[in-house]
Order: structure tokens, then C-alpha cells, then sequence
């Protein structure tokens, strides 16, 4: 059977289950839109989380990150992973208690303010806009490979699936959709890992394969030492080592674990549980859940570097292999013949300076790099030839994008046809299980937390309702215009903005907000406010308006400056509450009593 017949096999039955589901459990009333009823199990509320949390970013991104950037691509494990234990640990056991049913709904009320409410509203909009961009260039990435289409037809298809189970069955749909969408990417995941692990290190278990040996082509050396030789050779730093400075290296990390904490899609997803004790339970579960992922990208990353590597680098252009191919007619990857002797070849820093393939020998006509496979002119390798300025401005011939090398690694190591049929229909799980649950939060901070709070007090369930529908629609309009022009190519890349965001802006309000009863509403609107402000700028500036690395900050990335920001949104927020008025006392004997567990009373003076 053909390849491409078993993707459409795979898909379709996925997404045929998706959509039975969501419209099994479309939701009927607000309560169940926003929070599913607030009945959902233990269980399956970890399985939904970790649907949620296990974003595009991480499925198809991450493990690219690590093949490209080896060590340096570990901030986002660290980062994410060490942001889960903060969000369960200081936020979801007191926001749930609390008994709100969104993030701006907690800050309006702990802060006793509507300018409060609709601060955090625009917060919310901002990161979870930035976020869902990512995931829309997710979908759109894996459906041009899928069919052969450009990036943007692939970003339209995935906006109107998701507006369809998600739009239409809140978080209820969503909830038990998101279950089905977790089984699908952890077997996704896993199956080829432990496939390519047999094959290269002798080992089934991928995670003792990365410290074992290397075992492929009669080799018998340990896999990291192989790993970082192969490196050596060709110019590039060592696997296990890093090329980031380590201020930014400790900023990144940073924002991305801080701003996991004050992510409102995750938060929200505790509101679905009965009690704060699930609420304990759903987390454990979801960091087991995580964990098989997260466990496994490592191993991906180093197993698809060896890879690509020992397929493409000195491999004549004619006998490229044909997953090759058919990666370059979607314009996932290229090759630009430099020193025109036909000859495929990928040199890091350290070499490619004294190779003459840095040369580019002539200007190749144009030819756009996601266009449709029609009209393409060719060189006399029978080569695509490209002027993509991304592609020529590279020092080596063969170019790649990071989130490509999931999607290419099973193709690279020769596995059966299923199994790359599986891991199709995982990638597209991930990304539009994320964006469910962002544009979820999207419409219901507009409809709930705007309209119904603060601009129409007296909308009935229905219209409220209606209203959240009519917000998924028009935020995943934008979000898919953003997909197709992204503020990075790079989908982790733009996934971190969204955690530099949260970090900024709603990690420390929601942590003084629980555990400092005598911050004001005027010390947290100044923190939020100054904080997002000056993050948000800050990318702006060096993603859009031709800023450069020598500018930045003390050597602080666009990606790690949410740390920064949250320093300043701590710092405004204990400054302008000094000189403001305290809270009201029932607000202060609120916060003291969602300190206290279930059933122990109220809390006293001393």
C-alpha cells in the first residue's frame, strides 16, 4: 500500500474520532463550555493535560531543536518540564479552590477591580494569540508534507478542524477529545523511537539506547561519543555542549518554566476536576503522562542527527535518497550546489569557512520555497533551484527546518509505512490539540471575562455562549493569518514569546495574588501592565524591526526576556503597592482562606 494512502488511512481515522467525540460531548450549557462540567476524573483530566501541554512546539519542534542545537536545545526540556512542577505545586491546588473558571476571572475578583479583569483579558488574548500562532504553523507544516501542499492551504485546512470540535463542543468536547489525541501522540512518539533505537544501538528501550552503544555499520562505541565525533568532523560544537551564553542559556529557561506557571489554557484545565484533591491526583497522572514524551525527545533528537548526517552529508545529489525529494518539493529541505560539483554536503562553523561550498557559484533563478511543485526550474543536477534568502545566506548547501526533523527521522531510518503513518497522525494531534485549547481560552476570556464581566452584564448562558463562538471564530482568523506569516519559521521559537508573556505578566500576579494578601489592585495592574509591556516590546523590536544580537540586553534573546519582564512586573507591582491603599479586609480573609485545605474552617486573625 502507498505511503501517502496510509497517512490518509491513519488521519482520517483520527480525525473521524475527534469530531464523533466533540460532537458527542458538545457542550449544552456555559459551565460545561468553560470547564466540562467540572466532573472530569483524575485520570483523564492528566491524559487532557498532557494532550494540552504537549503543544506542536514539543512534538514536532523540540526534538529538532535538540538534533540541530544538541545541549543548547535542552532549555526547553528543563524549562517546561521544571514549569510544570511550579504550576501544580504553587498555582492550580489554590487557584481551583478559589472556584473560578478562567485566570482574568481570579484577578478580577482577588484584586477587586473590572480594570483588573480587563488587563489580564488583553494578557490573555496577547499570549494566547502568540501561542496559537505556533501551533497553527504546526498544522500547516504537517499537512504540506502530508498532501503537497504549500504551508499556508495546510494552516487553512487544520483552522477549520479545530474551529469545528473546538468552537462547537467548549471544553467539554474538548476534554475527551484531547484523551483520544494524548494515545495517538504518545504511540506516535514512542513506536519509532524504540524502532530506530533497535536499529542503531541494539537497545529497544531508546533511553538506555542514547547512553548505550552504537552499534550500526559493525561499530561498537558509545552512542554520544559517536555522536559528538561525528560533530567534530564536520566543524559543528560538540552534541553535549552548548553555544549559548549562559546568561541567556539561565533567561530562557527562565521564562519558559515561569511562564508555564502562569499559562491560562493549562491552568484552566484543573477548573474540570470535582475538588482540590483531583486537582492533586490530575496532576500527578499528567506528569507521568508527560514524561513519556518528554523522556523520549532526547533520544529523537541524537537518533535523527546521526541520520541525517550519515544519509545526506557527501552523498551525490542524483542518489539522494528519495524522502529527500520529497521533503524539498514542499520546501521542508533544500539543497543549493555551491561549488557546483553536485555533491550534497553540510559543514558546521569550524569547517565551512575553509570549504569552498561557502562560495555560491552564480544566482540561481527564483523559485519560492513553499510554492506548489508545479513550473519548477531545475539546475543540471535535475536539483530545485532556489534564491529563498534564508536558504542562499546559509554557509552550507544542504538547509533543513528544525521542525522538520521529527517527520523526516522515521523516513531517514527506513521504517515500515505504518509507522510513519502513525507519527503523521501524531504531529497533527499535537498542534491541534493545543489549539483547541488556546482558542478555548481565547473565546471564553472574551465572552466571559469582557462581555459578560465587565460590557454586558445581563447576557443569559445562551448568548454568553454564542458569543465565546463567535470569538474562537474571529481569533482563529488571525491566528491562522499568523501561522502563514509567523513571527518566526522556527515553531518553538514562537511557542517561547507566548511563555515570555505569561512569565511577564500573569505568573507574578496570580503568585502575589495567592500568597500576598496585602497587594493591591494598583501594584497589580502596574506590574502587569509594565511587565507584558515591556516584554512584548522587546520582541516586537528585535522580531520585526530589524533589531540585532548586538543589541540585545545583557546579552538577553527575544526568548528569554519574559524573565526580565517578570522582574519588572515584581518589581512595579511591590513599588506602587507601597504607596496604595491595602485591600479590603474580606478580599485579605479570601486569600487566607484558600490557603486553608477543605473542611478545617475558616482561617483566623493569627
Amino acid at each position: 500500500m502507498e505511503q501517502s494512502t496510509l497517512n490518509f488511512i491513519f488521519i482520517g481515522i483520527s480525525f473521524a474520532i475527534y469530531i464523533g467525540i466533540a460532537f458527542k460531548s458538545r457542550a449544552s450549557s456555559t459551565k460545561e463550555y468553560y470547564t466540562a462540567g467540572g466532573g472530569v476524573s483524575p485520570l483523564a483530566n492528566g491524559m487532557a493535560t498532557a494532550a494540552d501541554w504537549m503543544s506542536a512546539a514539543t512534538f514536532i519542534s523540540m526534538a529538532g531543536s535538540l538534533a540541530i542545537g544538541g545541549y543548547d536545545g535542552s532549555r526547553f526540556l528543563m524549562g517546561w518540564t521544571g514549569g510544570f512542577v511550579l504550576l501544580t505545586v504553587l498555582m492550580v491546588p489554590y487557584l481551583r479552590k478559589f472556584g473560578k473558571a478562567t485566570v482574568p476571572d481570579f484577578i478580577g475578583d482577588r484584586y477587586y477591580s473590572k480594570l483588573a479583569r480587563g488587563v489580564a483579558v488583553v494578557c490573555a488574548i496577547f499570549i494566547c494569540m502568540t501561542y496559537i500562532m505556533g501551533q497553527m504553523r504546526g498544522v500547516g507544516v504537517v499537512f504540506s508534507q502530508l498532501f503537497g501542499i504549500g504551508i499556508p492551504a495546510g494552516v487553512l485546512i487544520g483552522a477549520a478542524i479545530v474551529f469545528f470540535y473546538a468552537g462547537m463542543g467548549g471544553m467539554k468536547g474538548i476534554t475527551y477529545t484531547q484523551v483520544a489525541q494524548y494515545c495517538v501522540m504518545a504511540f506516535a512518539y514512542t513506536i519509532p523511537a524504540i524502532y530506530i533505537s533497535i536499529a542503531l544501538t541494539d537497545n529497544f528501550i531508546p533511553q538506555l539506547g542514547l547512553i548505550g552503544d552504537y552499534v550500526a555499520g559493525g561499530e561498537y562505541v558509545p552512542f554520544l561519543e559517536k555522536l559528538n565525533a561525528i560533530n567534530e568532523e564536520l566543524g559543528f560544537s560538540h552534541y553535549t555542549s552548548g553555544s549559548i551564553s549562559r546568561i541567556d542559556m539561565f533567561f530562557i529557561t527562565a521564562a519558559l518554566m515561569c511562564g508555564t506557571a502562569g499559562l491560562p489554557h493549562v491552568i484552566v484545565r484543573f477548573f474540570t476536576v470535582k475538588d482540590v484533591l483531583a486537582v492533586r491526583k490530575s496532576a500527578c497522572w499528567t506528569l507521568a503522562f508527560i514524561a513519556v514524551v518528554y523522556l523520549t525527545a532526547p533520544t529523537i533528537g541524537a537518533f535523527s542527527r546521526v541520520n541525517l548526517i550519515e544519509k545526506l552529508h557527501e552523498t551525490t545529489y542524483v542518489d539522494a535518497p528519495k524522502w529527500f525529494k520529497d521533503f524539498e518539493s514542499t520546501g521542508q529541505m533544500a539543497w543549493v550546489d555551491k561549488n557546483d560539483d553536485g555533491i550534497i554536503q553540510y559543514y558546521g562553523p569550524a569547517k565551512s569557512d575553509t570549504n569552498s561550498n561557502t562560495v555560491f557559484a552564480g544566482k540561481a533563478p527564483a523559485y519560492p520555497v513553499a510554492g506548489s511543485a508545479t513550473d519548477v526550474l531545475v539546475g543540471k543536477h535535475k536539483q530545485r533551484l532556489l534564491t529563498n534568502e534564508v536558504i542562499t545566506s546559509n554557509p552550507n548547501e544542504l538547509w533543513f527546518g528544525n521542525d522538520i526533523m521529527v517527520m523526516a527521522n522515521p523516513y531517514m531510518a527506513g521504517l515500515p509505512p505504518w509507522v510513519i503513518a502513525l507519527l503523521m497522525a501524531g504531529c497533527i494531534a499535537a498542534a491541534l490539540s493545543t489549539a483547541a485549547g488556546l482558542l478555548l481560552v481565547l473565546s471564553t476570556s472574551i465572552s466571559h471575562d469582557l462581555m459578560k464581566k465587565i460590557i454586558k452584564p445581563d447576557l443569559s448562558d445562551k448568548e454568553e455562549v454564542a458569543y465565546a463562538r463567535v470569538a474562537a471564530l474571529v481569533s482563529l482568523i488571525v491566528a491562522s493569518y499568523f501561522g502563514i506569516n509567523p513571527p518566526s519559521a522556527f515553531i518553538a521559537k514562537t511557542v517561547a514569546f507566548a511563555f515570555g508573556l505569561a512569565a511577564s505578566s500573569f505568573f507574578p500576579t496570580l503568585l502575589l495574588g495567592i500568597f500576598a494578601k496585602r497587594m493591591s489592585r494598583e501594584g497589580a495592574i502596574a506590574g502587569m501592565i509594565c511587565g507584558i509591556g515591556f516584554t512584548m516590546g522587546y520582541i516586537i523590536y528585535f522580531q520585526f524591526l530589524g533589531g540585532t544580537k548586538e543589541q540585545y540586553l545583557f546579552g538577553i534573546s527575544p526568548e528569554g526576556i519574559g524573565t526580565l519582564g517578570m522582574l519588572i512586573n515584581f518589581a512595579t507591582a511591590f513599588l506602587v503597592n507601597t504607596v496604595s491603599p491595602p485591600p479590603p479586609p474580606e478580599v485579605q480573609e479570601m486569600v487566607e482562606n484558600i490557603h486553608i485545605p477543605s473542611g478545617a474552617g475558616e482561617a483566623s486573625e493569627h
